[in-house]
């Protein structure tokens, strides 16, 4: 029997969030030049990440494949999940900023643009370091110690989280495709 891989979703959902990351670099970098002021871009970019990125993807490692880590040894102290735990807390506090921002600018406020281009590059820089990590380290490390009896209940707690939420992947799928064709067009 093959042995069941846990971390193979983990890697298939970073490379929606990439292509967002990808997105909000580009577009940060076309405000700055002041060529683009599609303030709905950055909420769109917050409602993916708050909701892709962060409830549906960073809820799956943090309650689901994280503590299967430290129950099977990993300690929860000084230890690479205590660094994934504070680097989501991290982009958390980027994209409050990055929000405040773009909801200044929709109101009106001037010299909004970089703050949203300062927090949408830490974010960038933030997540793209992060996700590096995970799928080269702490991934590769997980399906080295998480023991075969318990990857089958590892499996189902992912399937029940995306049941959850019903359409959300195909839902910011289609987002990111939609803003991609834009900045290709």
């Amino acid at each position: 029997m093959a042995k069941i891989d846990v971390t193979q979703v983990m890697v298939r959902e970073h490379q929606l969030i990439l292509r967002m990351i990808n997105l909000v670099e580009t577009n940060s970098e076309l405000m700055e030049r002041g060529r683009f002021r599609d303030w709905q871009f950055f909420l769109d970019a917050v409602d993916f990440i708050r909701n892709y990125a962060d409830r549906f993807h960073h809820a799956k490692e943090e309650d689901v494949l994280f503590k299967a880590l430290v129950e099977n040894g990993m300690p929860a102290e000084n230890s690479p999940v205590a660094a994934m735990l504070m680097a989501h807390d991290e982009g958390r506090a980027h994209v409050r900023g990055m929000e405040e921002a773009t909801e200044r600018a929709l109101a009106g406020e001037s010299g909004q643009a970089p703050i949203i281009a300062e927090h949408a590059r830490g974010y960038v820089r933030l997540l793209r370091d992060h996700i590096e990590k995970e799928d080269t380290i702490l991934y590769p490390l997980a399906e080295r110690v998480l023991p075969e009896e318990g990857r089958e209940t590892l499996a189902r707690k992912y399937r029940e989280a995306a049941d959850r939420a019903p359409g959300l992947e195909e839902k910011y799928r289609r987002m990111v495709e939609k803003y991609e064709q834009r900045t290709a067009a």
